[in-house]
């Protein structure tokens, strides 16, 4: 069979430039990391051939001994590593992990009760937009304005007040650490189950750098890249009380079969996450979040929170009179890729809010410490000062390549034509 670049020479001169993008980038975008070649070559195997409808030994398709072992030992990597009784690894993504929690649990007018979007939650922890919010009544909380930390006596007020069946902590823009065990308790008060979304900070969790709610949680959902460092799919961590419906809710409730090429490469993943450097990885994700907060601060930037305890920097660019939106644009331009994020309280539209969110999975991945961190301050400094000045644009872009060499991105084996 011939090669994708004489079949499909479009796409693949469109991978060879992506591939090129994210070697001579820095990536700050906190949902995005760099996989390593091992999980590259499993997402890339003749296991997209196979189709496994139903689960290990329970199957509707003949030819699964090794589609078996395979989704086995990703099971049992992932209970081992997070130290959960059941793990069901065949969720597509988070969110449809997140929508298999509440088949599980709930029915369609339930009420569900998580962070809202604007305060750093997530479109499926029951946001108005999605079906977690269209299904089911949703109640939100939010974050102090004073500091931007969640307050867990408005949490307990609210829960009491509402009565959900399901409450949700986790986020996609929360920059601080969250303490499940107050979570739990709350849940055990009013009869709900929690729900722990880890999607962000799973890498974390894993190597024990933020708490892990699953001493406390009922059920736990992660996406398997972002600081966990894997392929696009989702995990279900649950008790073993709950395994039965949660599995049911995945297949048939949710899917047909599971990719199994990306059950692969998450059982590779967390292999890689068992291994003691990745404790060193996940450590010096925090302290390049930490220096890069604290030397933006020093640049003049106000943070959500006043700082970071994880991957993640959430910035509030309203004393910069600059807009998220045109700041991302900016900095793209340069070489240094971010987004914008509506920030607590944001008076601007989601489209075009007044924060930047950053995180340093990826520039960490890259074996960047802290000198590169206060390079990188300097440089969003100078761009965000002077957004439309294109000639500096294109001379932060430069120095960003130069930089990016001497930091080799996992997994890119491409040399420039």
């Amino acid at each position: 069979m011939s090669s994708l670049s004489v079949i499909d020479p479009a796409i693949s001169t469109l991978i060879d430039q992506e591939t090129l993008r994210q070697r001579d980038t820095i990536r700050l975008i906190a949902s995005e990391n760099y996989v390593s070649q091992a999980v590259l070559e499993a997402t890339g195997s003749v296991l997209t051939n196979k189709y496994s409808e139903g689960y290990a030994g329970r199957r509707y398709y003949e030819g699964q001994e090794n589609i078996d072992a395979i989704e086995r030992i990703a099971q049992n990597r992932a209970t081992a590593l997070f130290k959960a009784d059941h793990a069901n690894v065949q969720s597509y993504s988070g969110s449809p992990a997140n929508l298999a929690v509440f088949l599980a649990f709930l029915k369609p007018g339930d009420t569900v009760m998580g962070l809202s979007l604007p305060a750093g939650g997530h479109l499926t922890h029951g946001w108005h937009v999605s079906i977690t919010g269209k299904f089911f009544r949703s109640v939100s909380y939010g974050v102090r304005k004073e500091d931007g930390y969640i307050d867990y006596d408005e949490v307990r007020s609210l829960a009491k007040k509402e009565k959900p069946k399901l409450l949700i902590a986790g986020g996609t823009a929360i920059s601080r650490i969250i303490d499940f065990s107050i979570f739990a308790d709350i849940a055990n008060e009013i009869g709900a189950i929690f729900h722990a979304d880890i999607a962000h900070i799973a890498g974390l969790v894993a190597a024990g750098v933020h708490p892990s709610p699953v001493p406390y949680a009922d059920v736990v959902t992660s996406t398997t890249h972002k600081t966990l460092r894997g392929p696009r799919g989702g995990i279900i961590l649950c008790k073993e009380e709950h395994k039965s419906a949660l599995d049911r809710a995945v297949f048939p409730g949710l899917q047909g079969g599971p990719h199994n090429h990306t059950t692969a490469a998450i059982a590779v993943a967390l292999h890689e996450a068992s291994q003691p450097q990745f404790v060193t990885y996940a450590q010096n994700i925090v302290k390049n979040s930490q220096a890069l907060a604290q030397h933006l601060i020093e640049q003049g930037f106000s943070l959500i929170s006043g700082g970071t305890d994880n991957h993640l920097i959430l910035c509030d660019l309203t004393p910069q009179q600059v807009s998220g939106k045109i700041a991302a644009q900016a900095l793209n331009n340069a070489g240094i890729v971010a987004n914008c994020n509506s920030i607590p309280f944001d008076p601007r539209k989601p489209f075009d809010p007044s924060g930047l969110r950053i995180g340093t999975a990826a520039v960490t991945s890259r074996n960047m410490k802290e000198p590169q961190m206060i390079q990188i301050a300097t440089w969003i400094h100078q761009i965000i000062s002077d957004p439309t000045n294109e000639s500096l644009q294109n001379n932060i872009r430069n120095q960003v390549k130069e930089l990016c060499v001497s930091f080799p991105a996992p997994g890119i084996l491409i040399a420039d034509h």
